[in-house]
């Protein structure tokens, strides 16, 4: 590659692991110490979390002012349908197309962070990946942020804040929300046919693991030393399995 940023990472792992934390210590990181350490460009993010918010403040609105049927989610706040979760995903790849459409060397410049999470309550890993388009999945590399479903549940109570619920560093779920929703994983099913890569729609999608727990994501030089040496592995990774022919 000639250039030295990824195009796409996938930043996937249970509510609270530490995906916001990640990328809010990317943030801060001057972007020419980030290329070099990290192999992160000026980036933009896009989050499926801002996305199902806004189904939540809509029933809300419907419900509560409107006086009209909720369109998205039960009185409990679980979707309507299953496949809400896969439109989800295809909204993220309609959104990463747009800035393709507006930018066709957008690359050249950024690198786009995808950030979501999903349980095998509602399909998993397995049934999100191919609602990912062939434009992102050529491009990308995912790091995954593995914690256990208790050290989940004690981070996502820890960072909730009832004032803030649409933020992205202080929302949360309920206990039995994210049990349900969450408890069971697919991630060590879908990564579990190659040490290095994910096969997804022909396409070798490389990946790490980042091992939270202890938790790292609270120690900000602990952290900073254990995403080069992830990034710089996956870097690697991205240059063994190119990215893949247009």
């Amino acid at each position: 590659m000639s250039k030295n940023h990824f195009d796409i990472i996938i930043l996937l792992g249970r509510p609270a692991a530490g995906k916001s934390e990640v990328i809010d210590y990317l943030k801060k990181t001057p972007v020419e110490e980030r290329i070099q350490r990290f192999h992160i460009a000026k980036f933009e993010e896009i989050d499926d979390f801002p996305m199902l918010w806004t189904w939540f403040e809509e029933d809300a609105i419907l419900e509560k002012i409107l006086h009209k049927p909720r369109m998205h989610t039960d009185k409990d706040g679980y979707f309507l349908y299953e496949y809400q979760w896969h439109l989800l995903i295809e909204r993220i790849s309609l959104e990463y197309w747009k800035k393709l459409r507006d930018n066709p060397n957008y690359h050249d410049e950024y690198t786009t962070i995808i950030e979501f999470s999903r349980g095998k309550e509602h399909g998993g890993y397995k049934a999100a990946f191919p609602h990912l388009s062939d434009d992102i999945l050529k491009k990308a590399a995912i790091l995954y942020i593995d914690v256990s479903y208790e050290e989940s549940k004690r981070k996502n109570r820890r960072r909730f804040n009832p004032e803030r619920p649409d933020s992205i560093l202080e929302h949360g779920l309920p206990d039995e929300k994210l049990e349900r929703l969450y408890k069971e994983i697919d991630w060590e099913e879908v990564s579990a046919a190659h040490p290095e890569y994910i096969e997804i729609k022909g396409h070798k999608v490389p990946y790490v693991v980042f091992h939270n727990e202890p938790e790292v994501t609270d120690k900000p030089d602990l952290l900073g030393q254990t995403l080069e040496e992830l990034f710089q592995k996956l870097w690697e990774l991205r240059k063994k399995y190119p990215v893949s022919a247009e």
